[in-house]
């Protein structure tokens, strides 16, 4: 029989990411003999990224049941010291060119100014 705290040892590095990412975690179970991973990520891309890192972890992840849902409807992103548009478009989209998108989503004028703190509108 599986090994609940092996296998969770064997995808820390995917635990790892989905605190990186601020997915949420749904439900960190035993199913039999995998690991039960049921989750949701905050955009599309976060939800590459962790698929990723379920690969680099295991290639056939023949041990894993997972299940990665990304959050319906827009999202509120709040701005951190170094952040700018293009890479929080590049973060959620998977596209820095998309930041004009998030400019108008919160009716920005000069989308070079954001300010740490501040919380922005990510569409959908």
């Amino acid at each position: 029989m599986a090994d609940f705290e092996q296998l969770k040892r064997k995808y820390q590095p995917v635990l790892d990411t989905l605190d990186k990412e601020g997915a949420q975690v749904n439900d960190l179970s035993l199913a039999g003999e995998q690991l039960s991973l049921k989750v949701t990520a905050v955009s599309e891309a976060s939800k590459n990224r962790i698929w990723d890192s379920i690969k680099s972890v295991d290639p056939n992840f023949a041990d894993l049941k997972h299940d990665i849902q990304v959050s319906p409807g827009q999202q509120v992103y709040t701005v951190r010291p170094g952040d700018n548009l293009s890479k929080i478009s590049k973060y959620f989209f998977g596209d820095a060119n998309k930041y004009a998108a998030i400019a108008s989503a919160n009716g920005l004028a000069d989308p070079n100014k954001i300010s740490v703190g501040q919380k922005l509108v990510i569409p959908t």
